[in-house]
């Protein structure tokens, strides 16, 4: 059987530079691309890993709602980050959000974020529930 596919932007350019999404919804399962702490051109709390996570994980709030769904109905998280050594920060921040709803989750360090003010990357799944 074929799920509808519904497409939700956030407007920014680089969507269609690179042919992507904010987040796609097919039946009950709504991905979110990766996510970062900026708001059009500019970067959200520069040099600090938890506010750039908290700010992350509204914006993924948003898109969510915007789906239809919430954070409770996450469940996986993956997060990119460019120093392993602060994961307590973005740890402290994901915990702010998902203490009570623990999805799968994911943290590994990369070299690089596309903008070095850039600390986290944040994709998440939600699954739909039949409430």
């Amino acid at each position: 059987m074929f799920n509808s596919r519904e497409l939700f932007s956030s407007g920014a350019p680089w969507e269609n530079i690179v042919g992507y999404s904010r987040a796609v919804r097919v039946g009950n399962v709504i991905e979110i691309s990766g996510t970062t702490a900026s708001d059009g051109d500019k970067i959200i709390g520069k040099g600090d890993l938890y506010a750039q996570t908290v700010f992350i994980l509204e914006k993924i709030k948003k898109v969510l709602e915007q789906a239809g769904s919430s954070m409770e109905d996450v469940i996986r998280t993956r997060m990119f980050v460019t120093d392993i050594a602060e994961w307590e920060k973005a740890a402290r921040a994901h915990s702010q959000f998902f203490k009570d709803i623990k999805p799968a989750t994911t943290m590994v360090q990369v070299s690089k974020l596309i903008n070095n003010e850039l600390l986290i990357e944040i994709e998440a799944t939600a699954l739909i529930s039949n409430k």
